[in-house]
């Protein structure tokens, strides 16, 4: 029997699925759609981490007037979530996400650990932004065998002087998706797959911005800017922020990213 049918391993609050297919993406996750008796649609996302995390990130989310899917279970390493479709809906959700970067944080960081993708995500807080990105977004990556030696020795120098250099000491620390891009959105109105913490917003921007597939449509950004605007001098940051992603790229994928890992490096001058 499948597990998302199995009696045992299916919340006692839900009413049990009648009948399981895949859905699409989650790659990170088994994630199917159930339907129940009743006939109600819900989202069955098992977790390679405990599934509280997600259901974390999600309620702060919710609770920052951001549409997300509702909790409906979250225990042991299975994510019960409510199906959500419709018609998109671009500049309600780039509203939603301005708003959302304007819940300022005590400091940055966590009150948990949470996770980027499969691996650990550390949100230790600090009152130094230029301090917590470089030991916790950067520096915490690269004893991970997939990133090249000579790759994490030039990291490991950067994340003592020149990030130190280049990022603003204290900026607002926001309320921050982590790993916001079109594939964590639903119908074009949801959010999905948190990876919280309060970080300078520019964290998000740069995933945002820097994925090139499927980039979010001009009436998202026009909503997003007139809540609050991308500082003029954004791109001068934007490739020391986006090491970040760039090592969990290296990480999940290994060798095919680190060609861009090492461009933007080359770029820096590190």
């Amino acid at each position: 029997m499948d597990a998302a049918t199995n009696p045992g391993g299916w919340p006692a609050e839900l009413p049990v699925p009648v009948s399981v297919e895949p859905l699409s993406g989650g790659w990170v996750g088994d994630t199917r759609l159930a339907t129940l008796t009743g006939g109600r649609r819900v989202v069955v996302k098992d977790c390679p981490y405990p599934a509280v995390i997600e259901a974390d990130g999600l309620g702060a989310l919710r609770r920052a007037g951001v549409p997300t899917p509702k909790v409906l279970a979250a225990s042991g390493t299975r994510l019960i979530l409510e199906y959500v479709d419709g018609p998109p809906d671009w500049p309600a959700l780039g509203l939603a996400i301005g708003r959302m970067h304007r819940q300022a944080g005590p400091r940055y960081g966590w009150h948990r650990e949470n996770r980027g993708g499969r691996f650990r995500q550390p949100n230790a807080w600090s009152d130094d932004w230029p301090a917590f990105f470089a030991e916790q977004r950067v520096r915490t990556h690269l004893a991970d065998p997939s990133v090249p030696r000579a790759v994490a020795r030039r990291l490991d120098r950067a994340c003592d002087g020149a990030i130190q250099a280049l990022l603003p000491s204290r900026p607002v620390p926001s309320l921050t998706h982590g790993d916001l891009w079109t594939g964590n959105t639903v119908a074009g109105r949801w959010v999905i797959d948190p990876e919280v913490s309060f970080a300078d917003r520019e964290l998000d921007l740069v995933h945002m911005l820097g994925v090139s597939q499927n980039p979010f449509p001009p009436e998202f950004w026009e909503a997003y800017e007139h809540e609050w605007p991308i500082p003029d001098d954004f791109a001068e940051r934007s490739k020391v922020l986006g090491l970040h992603h760039r090592l969990l790229g290296v990480r999940h994928f290994g060798d095919r990213g680190v060609p861009a890992l090492i461009a933007d490096l080359d770029a820096l001058g590190w």
